[in-house]
């Protein structure tokens, strides 16, 4: 059972005027929904935007259009899909997805509200001056998925507490990845552990990393947080686990609950809520400046028995205990 919840913001309602249907498309607010991977990936993260929009007083297709750009996982192309939202003038864009989308929209535009939602910290990015006030034109939701990956490591380090050897997935494209890593290398040291490092972009480099980390013999695996293995390469990473019997813990819940062995994240569903919450808020002429940033305050950690079981493990009571979602 799931008990953890985001803060929520809630806005008012919206009034549509009975215009002609020509006049009325003309005139509806455009908003720009700038993702990192593709379109079905983010289907009910998408779902969980249109309804905070729909909280705030918007419905898509009655009284606001969304417009959506797609990078496939490929993070130079999101530079040129900001710029195509700038240039089509749209009323507010929802950068999401993690730190590339918001970092491409801060580059095309300093007018053009932003709702970001990330994982690292937006002060230390220079995305905003302060949590409680923004500045500028940027605000959304933070993750704290940077801080949370040496909580992860040491939840894999209470069900393996013979481990020596913990692998450590990256995406080399991924700028803050090496911030990742070295976090996880520090909180490494005190429980005698050691990180061996991986570096995949594409999903034949996945499979390159898990040939590696069989025959290095690595007793777990972590993830730097990155759109892209949650993206197109999270039932590959899945299926690989599971083949190759490395025990991992991953940084959403979809994981354990598509056969993933654990998750500990805060949810993506009410983050993206909240970030189409705050889009209706600006559509109604809030600012970005005055709206702080949302961090979670509490957290989902999910674990999968069944595949426990097939990997030949047992979760301490103790870990079951603390468990908001046990699937069995």
């Amino acid at each position: 059972m799931r008990r953890r919840d985001f803060i929520t913001l809630v806005g008012g309602a919206a009034v549509a005027c009975p215009l002609p249907a020509r006049a009325q498309q003309t005139a509806l607010p455009v908003v720009g929904f700038l993702g990192t991977t593709t379109a079905n990936d983010f289907t009910d993260r998408v779902a969980a935007f249109r309804e905070g929009l729909k909280e705030a007083g918007y419905v898509e297709g009655q009284n606001v259009v969304i417009e959506y750009r797609w990078p496939e996982g490929n993070y130079d192309r999101l530079a040129a899909l900001a710029a195509d939202l700038v240039r089509r003038q749209v009323a507010v864009i929802a950068a999401v997805g993690g730190e590339p989308s918001s970092l491409a929209a801060k580059a095309a535009t300093a007018t053009i509200p932003i709702v970001f939602s990330i994982g690292r910290d937006p002060v230390k990015l220079g995305l905003v001056a302060s949590l409680n006030r923004p500045g500028g034109n940027i605000t959304g939701v933070n993750f704290l998925q940077s801080e949370l990956g040496v909580k992860r490591l040491g939840l894999l380090h209470e069900l393996l507490p013979k481990a020596t050897v913990i692998g450590m997935l990256i995406n080399p494209n991924f700028a803050d990845a090496e911030i990742d890593l070295k976090e996880v290398q520090e909180a490494a040291l005190p429980l005698g552990l050691q990180i061996h490092v991986l570096r995949a972009s594409t999903e034949g480099d996945i499979d390159t990393a898990f040939a590696t980390l069989v025959q290095q013999k690595v007793d777990g695996l972590v993830f730097a947080n990155d759109a892209f293995f949650y993206g197109p390469a999270r039932r590959q990473l899945i299926a690989l686990a599971a083949r190759h019997a490395i025990p991992a813990v991953y940084f959403f819940r979809e994981f354990p609950v598509e056969g993933g062995l654990m998750s500990y994240a805060p949810s993506l569903i009410q983050a993206y809520h909240q970030v189409g919450i705050y889009t209706g808020k600006i559509l109604k002429g809030a600012k970005p400046a005055d709206l702080p940033v949302v961090q979670p305050n509490k957290f989902e950690f999910v674990i999968n028995l069944k595949t426990a079981k097939a990997l030949g493990l047992t979760f301490p009571p103790g870990l079951v205990a603390i468990a908001d979602e046990v699937i069995e």
